[in-house]
């Protein structure tokens, strides 16, 4: 086994370590996300921190790591009977971006338990997890059915998998954490909620802290036991005090005046449900407990707030998590009930680093860069024209409900909302014989698969014999996610900044539903001479948003070369997934100008991209009481469908029945 880096050794990164170390303390806090930028040590805290982590005493033999004095009554290994077990370090399970349910929450022999009415199952890695750290590196690219079942199982402390009636169930309590890039895609808030703190983490800006980071890595890799070595001592410092922290956290009181705090938080942040209240104690309480208190006071409702909240308050699909310090201090302020000293933080700070980890050598004192990052982030406004003085950046109009567009046919790309596609999940259409490992039984095709071969096999009492060969695969249809490609005209036509802003809320919109749907996206912009990729094709949706809130407008209308860009990038990307079907989204008023014939190159073009059978959505931006239709004519090269401004909501037709019962 590699020598780990050691968690004491990690520069900065105040706010991570701490939100480790608090769920080694007490498990029940829920997990870390951690959000952050590439090549910012998240996959080496989280590592390091196995390290850290107390022997735990198995009973041997158990697949499922079952506590020799408090066996689980429902181990599919047991019954155990009670005795000292054997002491093995705490399991570091990691959880490939790329892998199947089965693989996660183990499989069941379907053939055997038919045939023999016998149960073999196999663990998965949630049962390797048990008692340790399940790790879910890019957990943002983890399939959605997938994430639900990890933190359904984080959540209950158990495993429960189920083929037609065939169940099995198995504890698996485990220190989830999951890392993520935010450039690659979001979370939903249903799923950002199941985390029970987030940090944001960012490389520092500091020469000297940069240069430290450098240092240790380049010894580390020169000889990781020598390097492991010398940071020894601190480790062990560390790993003593979680198992102190533990012992002491029984013990630890959350009064009144800290209780409703927390309940004041949640609520001035308008937080839904009341789960983040429910995390916020539990981690107020290990932070109590990580500093050797017997009493929750009041920095330790803040600090919790800091971790668990960002990812909880109510905002926009675009805005980035981070809360609003000032707000939260006010918030404790008016419900501090008082100047209990007992309750009252320092004013000088607190002792021992205010509960922090240590800082393990020359790494500085508080990293509050990410944070910061955050805080600042929300209080950017939302559509307006950014920076760098683009004088013809129009803002961004209100977002609004779209129209929903399907892909017409039936895809097989990755699992979303948009098109219809054969997935994993979803409503049962037929059956087939399996192709590979058998995950869905259709039974009724199965039995009837069965049924003619039962006197040649000498049954000769109830029930079946079923042989491999009769096994059925059931055939599911659910929706898949697809690539949007905006393809957005930014010439002088639509430099008219009434009107560009209404596009940009027509795009800004189409983004959002693209969000609510998990497609991937991309961005291609035209106007003077040629066409460019602002944004190639990404599940980051924000990074859509961020784009069109700074795109100029002026010049010429290349529009041929704006389908022709399109044309290629998609060309590409069917090389990188040729499973995910595309879906092109023209935003112009359809007029073609610069060069020879432009209106014909146009034309061409379109059809091209028909030939090539990319379905297509024509967004036209016409307006005036005189329209030329030329934004039809393009729908009509291209076979797609054209929509106006106004038509492009969704409420578009139920406003305009409303208007006719009105008036009647």
């Amino acid at each position: 086994m590699s020598t780990p880096y050691p968690f004491t050794a990690i520069v900065g990164m105040t706010d991570l370590r701490l939100a480790l170390l608090l769920n080694a303390v007490s498990p029940a806090v829920g997990g870390v996300l951690v959000r952050g930028e590439k090549g910012t040590a998240k996959s080496t805290a989280v590592r390091a921190l196995s390290s850290l982590l107390p022997d735990v005493a198995v009973v041997a033999g158990c697949r499922f790591s079952c506590d020799p004095a408090a066996p689980d009554p429902a181990c599919p290994d047991g019954p155990h009977a009670g005795g000292a077990g054997t002491a093995r370090a705490a399991r570091m399970v990691e959880l490939p971006v790329g892998a199947s349910e089965d693989r996660l929450v183990g499989s069941l022999d379907i053939e055997r338990a038919l045939s023999e009415g016998k149960k073999s199952f196999e663990p998965g890695l949630l049962a390797d997890a048990h008692r340790g750290v399940l790790y879910v590196d890019e957990v943002n690219l983890l399939h959605d059915h997938l994430v639900d079942l990890l933190l359904d199982a984080a959540a209950m402390g158990a495993s429960y998998v189920e083929r037609e009636g065939v169940s099995v169930r198995h504890a698996a309590r485990f220190l989830l954490v999951g890392t993520m890039n935010p450039e690659e895609g979001e979370l939903r808030p249903q799923l950002l909620d199941r985390f029970g703190l987030t940090v944001e983490v960012a490389a520092s800006r500091e020469t000297d802290e940069r240069v430290e980071v450098v240092r240790r890595r380049l010894a580390y890799d020169e000889d990781p036991a020598a390097f492991a070595g010398k940071w020894a001592g601190d480790e062990d410092e560390l790993r003593a005090r979680i198992v102190a922290a533990r012992a002491l956290l029984p013990s630890v009181v959350l009064g009144d005046r800290a209780l409703r705090q927390i309940a004041a938080t949640c609520a001035a942040f308008e937080v839904d449900g009341m789960r983040a209240d429910i995390v916020m104690a539990r981690t107020a309480t290990a932070l109590a407990a990580w500093d050797g208190r017997t009493e929750v006071i009041a920095e330790d409702v803040r600090q919790a707030a800091l971790l668990a909240l960002p990812h909880r308050r109510r905002r926009n699909p675009f805005d980035a998590p981070g809360l609003d310090e000032s707000k939260l201090d006010d918030t404790l302020e008016q419900n501090s009930g008082g100047s209990d000293p007992e309750d009252d933080p320092d004013p000088e700070g607190p002792d021992d680093g205010g509960g922090q980890p240590p800082e393990g050598g020359p790494e500085g004192g508080r990293d509050d860069g990410p944070q910061d990052a955050a805080s600042d982030s929300s209080e950017q406004p939302q559509g307006g024209a950014a920076g760098g003085g683009e004088q013809s950046a129009a803002p961004a109009g209100d977002p609004f409900k779209t129209k929903a567009f399907t892909i017409p046919g039936m895809g097989e790309g990755a699992a979303g909302r948009r098109s219809r596609a054969r997935t994993a999940h979803g409503r049962t259409t037929s059956a087939r014989r399996p192709q590979g490992q058998l995950t869905k039984l259709h039974l009724a095709a199965t039995v009837h698969a069965a049924a003619p071969h039962q006197r040649a096999r000498g049954r000769s009492g109830p029930g079946l014999v079923i042989r491999k060969d009769d096994l059925r695969q059931a055939v599911r249809e659910g929706k898949e996610s697809n690539l949007v490609l905006f393809v957005v005209d930014a010439s002088g036509s639509m430099a008219a900044r009434q009107r560009m802003t209404a596009v940009k809320g027509a795009v800004l919109s189409l983004l959002m539903d693209a969000y609510q749907r998990r497609d991937k996206i991309g961005m291609i912009t035209f106007r003077g001479a040629d066409a460019e990729l602002a944004l190639p094709p990404t599940s980051s949706v924000e990074a859509g948003a961020a784009r069109l809130q700074v795109l100029p407008t002026g010049g010429r209308t290349p529009l041929a070369a704006g389908l022709l860009k399109a044309r290629e990038v998609l060309r590409i990307e069917r090389l990188r997934d040729a499973s995910r079907r595309p879906l092109l989204v023209v935003v112009t008023d359809g007029r073609a100008t610069g060069g020879p014939e432009p209106v014909q190159l146009a034309s061409r073009a379109a059809r091209l991209l028909n030939a090539e059978g990319v379905a297509s959505v024509v967004v036209d931006c016409e307006s005036g009481p005189v329209r030329l239709g030329l934004a039809g004519a393009l729908a009509a090269d291209l076979a797609g469908t054209a929509v106006t401004l106004e038509e492009l909501r969704a409420d578009t037709v139920s406003a305009l029945v409303r208007d006719v019962r009105r008036a009647a």
